[in-house]
């Protein structure tokens, strides 16, 4: 780690907040996990400094590179944190407590939206006519577009390094229009932005 970070109390009031907190973001996420990553910056980077911003940003890099579902990238968030509360510790000790810090965000964050979707999708079916469910419905898309623009603004200018910033807010707005206006499939654009990245471009 570059950064200095303050340490996760191992304690049960600090894994008790760890496991908290993930529980009350849970049912924040509307529009799936990662709408929640600025409120997430906001808490384990710049408030609680349980990670650094590079740590957080390669989270998401990783988690969006590897097949599976977006939320892989708070269990990777989870990885670091009980890394980082071990930083003097290695070996088997550290891991074991990088594993149970992820088993508790993941966890967190899976339990109370879990539980969330099942009945409210139940509810919406026998109730998908009504004015109101229609008028949630559509209230609800700005919300979700505006959390994944923070998540995306958060990521393009708080974790680059490169010489030209400029490049970034280019290669997002290159992206932005072939996903609008083409049906490029989005692995091309991934490998485009390792590519420049490779490079040191952006």
């Amino acid at each position: 780690m570059n950064e200095a970070l303050t340490p996760l109390t191992l304690d049960a009031a600090g894994w008790l907040h760890l496991l908290a907190y993930y529980l009350s973001l849970s049912l924040l996420s509307v529009g799936g996990a990662m709408a929640t990553a600025p409120e997430m910056y906001r808490h384990t980077v710049e408030q609680q400094g349980w990670l650094s911003p590079h740590q957080f940003s390669d989270s998401i890099a990783i988690a969006q590179a590897a097949p599976g579902p977006n939320i892989m990238y708070v269990a990777l968030l989870g990885w670091n944190i009980g890394l980082n509360a071990m930083t003097p510790l290695t070996g088997w000790t550290a891991w074991l407590v990088a594993l149970t810090s992820c088993l508790l965000c993941m966890g967190g964050m899976l339990l109370p939206s879990s539980w969330l979707t099942w009945s409210s999708t139940r509810w919406l079916r026998r109730n998908h006519a009504r004015r109101s469910v229609r008028a949630f419905r559509w209230g609800m898309m700005p919300l979700v577009v505006g959390m994944v623009l923070a998540t995306g603004w958060i990521l393009a200018t708080r974790t680059t390094d490169s010489a030209h910033p400029w490049a970034m807010w280019a290669l997002t707005a290159a992206a932005a229009a072939l996903v609008w206006k083409t049906k490029l499939h989005l692995l091309w654009m991934l490998a485009a932005g390792a590519l420049l990245g490779s490079l040191g471009l952006i």
